[in-house]
């Protein structure tokens, strides 16, 4: 849902690649019924895309590394320190920093995908602003 969300608030000429991976996800699995509809009520079509584990490659290629939890955040720390200045929770950009986890709706009623859906959104934007300073 992070990676919809954020394409769409970036547009399609934004210049960035947006790619999502799992710390432990398969590969090649279709996002689940309710995130599609989670994200159909915004106006995102999601369908088209599927899991991917994170890899020693893709952690090596990204500029940034946007993670929901702490715990995931962790987990590439652990697998790769060097990385330690591009991995940064979703949550803590901003005037706020807040720095807490969103929490993994798999399995979960509509509703709380709505409620993860509406989270991931509102914190997009100080992410936007922080990957735009780091183009410049």
């Amino acid at each position: 849902m992070a990676e919809g969300l954020l394409r769409n608030l970036l547009g399609a000429d934004s210049g960035w690649e947006i790619t999502s991976a799992g710390v432990c996800a398969a590969t090649g699995w279709p996002a689940s019924f309710n995130a599609i509809k989670a994200m159909r009520e915004k106006e995102i079509d999601i369908s088209g895309l599927t899991s991917r584990a994170l890899t020693s490659d893709l952690i090596k290629e990204a500029d940034l590394l946007i993670t929901m939890t702490h715990g995931h955040k962790q987990a590439i720390l652990a697998t790769a320190p060097e990385s330690e200045g591009k991995v940064f929770l979703l949550k803590s950009f901003g005037i706020a920093k807040c720095a807490a986890d969103i929490s993994d709706p798999v399995g979960a009623p509509l509703d709380v995908y709505r409620r993860v859906r509406d989270e991931m959104d509102a914190a997009l934007p100080d992410l936007i602003l922080t990957m735009l300073e780091k183009k410049d």
